[in-house]
């Protein structure tokens, strides 16, 4: 993960995912710590200016990031008029691993520790995604998102610390990410965010799950967690 500047270095990336390819977008700081890759949500892709500014955010902390359109420009197309690719959970999570695989063979990031950052239904492939992988995934983010949608079973095999971000204004997405949390046995925190909705296009809003993304990965992004540091665990409150 070494890299002989200190500016990052940013690439696109073309990964094949059974008979298609998706494209990312790669961004590599010098001496980087980790790799976050990124599942975005519904209606939405890599260039999503909330991920991005999330990243941004990520790549500061010393955290390469990997954000991918997990769908083909066709199946956005059709997408955009049925809605059936957004909430399918199974081709979403299968790209996730897909994704993971890619990664673990490429020269300057197959020792990187990796982390999942997921927003909306994006959440619930990137938890399921984490579950199948076990320890390979060292934390996974989710910003706005429905972790529900990974179902109980799932959630309960996730061994990945897990931190849920949430609107304080988002009143029905508090409910089911507190369904959620309930279900998960990994360490766990769900956080929420004073005065934000869905989106957290309030002001500030979106910068406060930026610190708590890059806080919780630099907490655990590490090759060997220390064994004295401790971290909270946290009870839901409103």
């Amino acid at each position: 993960m070494n890299r002989p500047t200190s500016a990052p270095a940013s690439r696109e990336v073309r990964i094949p995912c059974g008979e298609t390819w998706l494209y990312g977008d790669l961004v590599l700081p010098a001496g980087a710590k980790g790799l976050v890759v990124f599942a975005h949500g519904s209606g939405s892709g890599r260039h999503s200016a909330r991920n991005r500014q999330v990243a941004q955010k990520l790549q500061q902390a010393g955290i390469a990031t990997l954000l991918f359109d997990l769908l083909t420009v066709q199946e956005e197309q059709v997408d955009i008029h049925t809605r059936e690719h957004r909430f399918d959970i199974s081709l979403l999570t299968g790209r996730m691993q897909q994704v993971t695989e890619w990664v673990a063979v490429q020269p300057d990031l197959q020792h990187a520790p990796i982390g999942y950052f997921g927003a909306s239904t994006g959440s619930a492939a990137a938890l399921i995604a984490a579950a199948r992988l076990g320890k390979r995934i060292a934390a996974v983010v989710s910003r706005g998102g429905r972790p529900d949608l990974a179902g109980p079973v799932a959630l309960a095999a996730v061994t990945a610390p897990t931190l849920l971000i949430v609107g304080g204004d988002d009143e029905d997405v508090i409910a089911l990410n507190e369904q959620a949390y309930a279900h998960l046995h990994c360490e766990k925190r769900l956080a929420i965010v004073p005065g934000a909705t869905h989106l957290f296009e309030e002001r500030g809003t979106l910068e406060q799950v930026a610190e708590l993304a890059a806080d919780w990965f630099s907490a655990w992004l590490a090759p060997a967690r220390h064994p004295g540091v401790h971290h909270e665990r946290h009870t839901p409150s409103l």
